[in-house]
């Protein structure tokens, strides 16, 4: 349906996490994502992510450690703590042209509740 929200659920960013065919990214704040979070998740805070998606990528390098997903890049995955910024942050990717762009609409809540 035109306009859906591309989701992933838990059992496909298990697998996607374990071909290392993704790139996570927790939209919490800082504070939040170092009480916890998704191994191999980047956290780029929702209030920084429009400036941090279209940043120069040796800048984005530099400041998150970590390589600037690309507009292309299939499983771009943002998730929160239950889902509502997570899908503001996944809309933003959208509207920037990142077409992969996905929501882990379980969230953070979701994860904990199934790897304990």
């Amino acid at each position: 349906m035109a306009g859906a929200m591309p989701t992933v659920s838990y059992s496909e960013l298990r697998s996607l996490l374990a071909s290392g065919r993704t790139q996570l990214i927790d939209v919490r704040s800082r504070e939040e994502a170092e009480a916890g979070t998704i191994p191999g998740a980047l956290n780029i805070p929702v209030s920084e992510l429009e400036t941090a998606l279209t940043m120069d990528p040796a800048a984005f390098q530099a400041l998150y450690s970590a390589e600037k997903p690309k507009l292309e890049d299939k499983n771009l995955v943002f998730f929160c703590q239950l889902g509502r910024r997570g899908s503001q942050a996944t809309a933003l990717a959208q509207g920037l042209g990142y077409t992969g762009a996905r929501h882990y609409a379980g969230a953070y809540k979701e994860w904990l509740e199934k790897e304990g």
